[in-house]
């Protein structure tokens, strides 16, 4: 084929893209002109742009303009086969030298990588797999040309790609269902909602122009077209009267989406829901019917101000003692009493009502906006509780009243005209039971002294209540309040403030002590007081002195250098203002120290505070060492008493003692006596009858024998006051010298046995010389017997 080169400096205005060097074009074939089959054997041929130089005057080369290169047109989705050339890159050197080319950038040799690759001796540029406009719409790429050693030979040039978009893309909405709303007896052209969908293809050009239609409505009433959508936009509009909320509440429309400017032929299409809601708006006025109480009719709405029901009271009810209130959920009205109806004044209403929406009646609707009806209403009679006039009752008396004063006469008022009632009285509450009522005519008297200064009394006033009780049926009871205000009289008396107090024995160290008064009467039975001392005793003005601070404090101080440490009781005669004044001597208690240099007391001071001269306090010290000595004196003498008896020697075997033999008792079994330690058993009996009948001698009360007694030394007769050891000791130097004494260990022989075993005496044991005595009852007596049984018991012979 020919080749037809045209070199010049012409410009191209490409979108997007800035001018490039002077254009290389080849007509005849084009990018992709002719067929497929020439393009591929004779591709575009792009070569780099010529070096034109020229010398001028002053020795410098000015270089040529260099050419623009078209841009380079891909369709999408093409088939293949690939590789697929494009164009073919040369170099005007390739005849003399042996040329490489490369191609980089976005799609070559950086991501995505290896979508246009290039053949380096040939310069053949091909696209390797199908292109997606909308996944990437261009590609700008770098033609390079060196020499077999990497040289570069031409200046690099500019290749733009630009990816040619195909309808491969449905149009798409944002929503599969859209949510709408228009009023009822809206105007045809009236806009109701928008549309709107979305298509991936070049929106320049028919592939991604997007037109909108209505498929279908749902109802169909009352004509099947009653919306229209524009085209373009996908506004949705009334195009039709007549819509009736209280006939169709809700249209379901299909909105179909088509490219290509909406070609049926060749546009891809979508679909989707619009749901269109009609609004309610008070075209209906309500109705009215009456039982007992308004039941409501309304067409509109349920539970929206077109359908909410609005109760108003035009007539018959002046005082204002009714009112309508409104059920929410059926929006019937309930005429309800909000004042008080005194049947003695009115025993009979008639109401007249009117009703209407919360919403204003639509304009354009020829009906009237509300309803109304009239309601009678009759009062029923019932027994009323009585009615104190003044409640509460308030009335003022000076304080100090005495009993069986008539204060005032708390009557009530029976409302039920119509009926004639009696009224009891009672007294409900009297904190300080001063007062009582009478019971037929409610004349309050006092029965004791009314106090003003009692603790029940709250800010000068008591408060006291009654019960009024009528005889109806059933009785009605009403409460009322008296309040009595007592005015304060001056009969108490100002006492001193404080009572007690401490300075200094000498005047310059100490501070003076602040003194005031307090009195249970109020202002002007009170302060402003006057202190002073009395003539007696003349030691009070002698040693102390008052001086006036302000109408209700005064200073108390030494009017003597010097007073001796002690307690004095200092008497102030209080005045207060009353008419006439009340006086009281009140005595200041001052307890009187040696101070420090701070005018504080000090320790010894603090003792001498309590009352005591200093002879006083030596004699108290003086004791408290003489009981300490006898208390050291006490311990000793029971210490020493303890060692004594710990260091004297045992008449017997340590083992042995007494003592311990109480705490084995229990080793001779259960049932015995012995096991109760009551160690008063070896002690001498309280009762010594039987020994005192004996003969004078050694007093004995074990078992022995019969005998003359000689003159021994006779033991006491009472029992010993001293210790178990002791008393055995005794006893066991009484065995000793007694030669009537039975042969038995003395350290087993007491003074009193008790009053006998269950088992009997065991003596006779060792005495008996009969060999033919039965001692098989041992067996009987527990197992610490049983030794015994088995050696004299019958058994069989050694």
């Amino acid at each position: 084929m020919g080749k037809y080169i045209w070199e010049t400096t012409v410009k191209l205005a490409l979108a997007g893209h800035p001018p490039s060097p002077h254009i290389n074009q080849f007509a005849g074939d084009g990018v992709y002109g002719g067929s497929s089959h020439n393009h591929y054997q004779n591709p575009r041929l792009i070569t780099f742009p010529r070096q034109h130089q020229r010398s001028s005057s002053n020795g410098l080369r000015r270089q040529k303009r260099d050419w623009v290169i078209p841009p380079i047109n891909v369709p999408e989705n093409s088939r293949g086969p690939f590789p697929q050339v494009l164009v073919r890159i040369q170099s005007d050197q390739d005849k003399e030298i042996e040329i490489r080319y490369s191609i980089t950038g976005a799609g070559a040799d950086q991501p995505p990588n290896d979508i246009y690759i290039i053949d380096p001796v040939t310069g053949k540029m091909s696209v390797t797999k199908p292109l997606d406009r909308e996944e990437r719409a261009s590609y700008h790429l770098r033609a390079h040309a060196v020499d077999i050693n990497g040289n570069q030979m031409e200046p690099p040039i500019d290749l733009y790609i630009y990816v040619i978009d195909m309808n491969d893309n449905r149009p798409e909405f944002k929503n599969q269902v859209y949510n709408g709303s228009v009023a009822e007896v809206s105007k045809p052209g009236t806009s109701v909602m928008q549309v709107t969908a979305f298509d991936a293809d070049d929106s320049t050009t028919a592939n991604g122009l997007v037109h909108y239609r209505i498929l279908s409505q749902t109802p169909h009433i009352p004509i099947p077209n009653m919306f229209t959508i524009n085209g373009a936009t996908g506004e949705i509009s009334t195009i039709a009267s007549g819509i009736d909320r209280e006939k169709v509440s809700q249209y379901a429309i299909i909105v179909q989406a088509t490219d290509m400017e909406g070609s049926l032929n060749f546009g891809l299409s979508n679909t989707a829901t619009a749901l269109i809601s009609i609004t309610d708006i008070n075209d209906n006025p309500p109705d009215v019917i009456l039982f007992c109480g308004f039941t409501f009719r309304d067409k509109d709405q349920p539970h929206t101000p077109n359908w909410n029901a609005v109760y108003r009271i035009t007539g018959g009810d002046q005082m204002g003692h009714f009112a309508i209130r409104t059920d929410e959920i059926t929006n019937d009205g309930r005429v309800v009493v909000v004042k008080p109806i005194d049947y003695e004044r009115n025993n009979a209403f008639t109401l007249m009502v009117v009703v209407s929406n919360q919403a204003h009646l639509a304009s354009g609707i020829p009906s009237s906006p509300s309803s109304s009806a009239a309601v009678a209403i009759t009062v029923l009679d019932i027994n009323e509780a009585p009615v104190f006039p003044s409640n509460p009752k308030i009335i003022r008396f000076e304080e100090g009243v005495p009993a069986d004063t008539t204060l005032a006469t708390f009557a009530a008022l029976d409302p039920d005209r119509f009926i004639q009632q009696t009224i009891r009285y009672s007294k409900l509450t009297d904190p300080a039971n001063w007062l009582k009522i009478n019971r037929t005519n409610g004349r309050i008297t006092t029965t004791a002294v009314l106090d003003r200064e009692s603790p029940y009394m709250k800010k000068n006033v008591y408060e006291a209540t009654f019960l009024a009780v009528d005889n109806g049926s059933p009785p009605a009871t009403g409460t009322g309040t008296l309040q009595i205000y007592l005015i304060d009289v001056n009969d108490n008396v100002p006492v001193l403030v404080p009572q007690e107090a401490l300075v200094c024995e000498r005047s310059r160290h100490g501070y003076p002590v602040n003194i005031t008064a307090s009195d249970l009467d109020s202002e002007p039975n009170a302060g402003p007081y006057v202190f002073e001392l009395p003539s007696y005793p003349s030691s009070a003005r002698r040693n102390w002195t008052i001086s006036r601070l302000n109408g209700n404090y005064a200073q108390l101080k030494l009017r003597i250098p010097y007073l001796e440490a002690g307690m004095y009781r200092v008497p102030i005669l209080v005045s207060d203002s009353g008419n006439p004044p009340l006086s009281n001597t009140s005595v200041l208690k001052v307890k009187v120290c040696p101070c420090d240099e701070n005018g504080d007391c000090t320790v010894i001071g603090a003792v001498t505070v309590a009352g005591l001269g200093t002879g006083a306090i030596i004699t108290i010290l003086i004791c408290i060492i003489i009981l300490l000595s006898m208390v050291l004196f006490f311990v000793v003498w029971v210490k020493r008493r303890e060692k004594e008896r710990q260091t004297k020697p045992l008449l017997i075997d340590p083992e042995d003692d007494v003592r311990d033999n109480i705490l084995k008792y229990d080793e001779e079994g259960g049932g015995e006596e012995d096991q109760d330690y009551d160690l008063s058993q070896l002690q001498q009996p309280e009762s010594l009858d039987h020994i005192m009948s004996k003969p004078a001698g050694v007093r004995r009360v074990d078992e022995r024998p019969v005998i003359l007694e000689s003159q021994y030394p006779v033991r006491p007769t009472v029992p010993h006051p001293g210790d178990i050891g002791e008393f055995i000791i005794d006893g066991l130097r009484a065995a000793d010298n007694d030669p009537t004494a039975p042969p038995y260990d003395s350290l087993l022989v007491f003074d009193y046995e008790g009053s006998g075993s269950t088992a009997g005496s065991v003596s006779s044991l060792g005495s008996s010389s009969s060999g033919e005595q039965d001692y098989d009852y041992l067996n009987d007596w527990g197992p610490r017997f049983k030794k015994l049984a088995d050696l004299y018991g019958g058994g069989g012979e050694d």
